[in-house]
């Protein structure tokens, strides 16, 4: 039973520990998308952590759970583990992780049932003040004009994509800035952004306690919109980015002294034009590969008894 609780108690420091060490960091800005696989990594270490746990408490709590669990398995692994000796706690622990589990299912699915939802409502709302026109295409034009009267650019996800951009966006936009909106938006739409935000969203809404989750939501946030900046930078300059952000925010008050929904555009204006260099390619990579060993952890925990006693 000491592998089941030592998953339980590494999870549990993962998600205290984890927001506190990365936030003391400051290289997530210059590569966000580093910064992004490194969140889902450590996100996806807690969930495993809590998920290995769950299986291995259950084992030692029931017979049949174990039977099916350990079936090919030697009958010496299943000694390793000790998990005839789990005492009572170990269903109370299989039964709380396993509502966890279900609670985590039913946050995700009705985040992207929403998520649908939200964007069925848009599309029609736009068919309803943009029409198409006689013999118009439905998936043909990749660009809609809304008639507004204040500045708004955003991209409509769906089987037939669009870019939708008011008048005022139009009048305000100069040169390739309205390219370079269109970059940003795609930056969102090929990076599949909107899965990190419903996840992100989920998790955070079913589980507020847990600072990591809360902590990822908001990274996340922050951080997807950096990269598609990034993404856009890379085609059309920095500048030409950081002056469409401050023509499509202007009037919004995002940068006045108080607070505000969108307060992260002034800092990703003035990043932009600080131009911070990016970390070496070979810093980088370490980086990726570090990430990528976290929900290893779990794993080396969960498999080490079974594969000693294999040796």
């Amino acid at each position: 039973m000491m592998v089941p609780a030592a998953l339980l108690l590494l999870g549990v420091l993962t998600a205290l520990g984890a927001p506190r060490l990365l936030a003391r960091t400051e290289w997530p800005d210059r590569e966000p998308v580093v910064a992004l696989w490194v969140w889902q990594c450590v996100v996806g270490a807690v969930l495993l952590c809590f998920a290995l746990s769950m299986l291995l408490s259950a084992s030692a709590a029931w017979q049949a759970v174990r039977g099916r669990l350990f079936a090919p398995a030697p009958h010496g692994v299943v000694e390793a583990y000790g998990l005839g000796a789990g005492g009572p706690w170990a269903a109370g622990t299989a039964v709380v992780l396993a509502a966890g589990a279900l609670w985590t299912g039913k946050m995700l699915a009705g985040e992207v049932l929403r998520a649908r939802s939200r964007r069925r409502q848009r599309r029609a709302d736009l068919l309803v003040k943009a029409p198409l026109l006689p013999g118009e295409d439905p998936a043909g034009s990749r660009l809609v004009v809304l008639e507004a009267p204040r500045a708004g650019a955003w991209w409509l996800s769906g089987p037939a994509p669009r870019l939708v951009v008011t008048t005022a966006a139009l009048r305000r936009l100069k040169g390739d800035q309205l390219n370079a909106v269109l970059a940003h938006e795609q930056g969102h739409a090929v990076a599949r952004h909107d899965w990190l935000l419903h996840c992100s969203g989920a998790l955070a809404d079913g589980f507020p306690q847990v600072p990591v989750f809360e902590a990822f939501r908001s990274e996340v946030h922050r951080l997807v919109e950096m990269a598609a900046d990034d993404a856009a930078s890379r085609r059309y300059g920095r500048l030409t980015i950081a002056l469409a952000l401050v023509e499509l925010n202007e009037d919004r008050g995002v940068f006045g002294p108080c607070g505000h929904p969108h307060h992260h555009v002034p800092q990703r204006v003035r990043r932009l034009l600080s131009a911070p260099a990016r970390l070496p390619a070979v810093r980088r990579l370490r980086l990726t590969a570090a990430a990528a060993l976290v929900p290893a952890v779990p794993l080396l925990v969960a498999f080490v008894p079974g594969l000693s006693a294999l040796s």
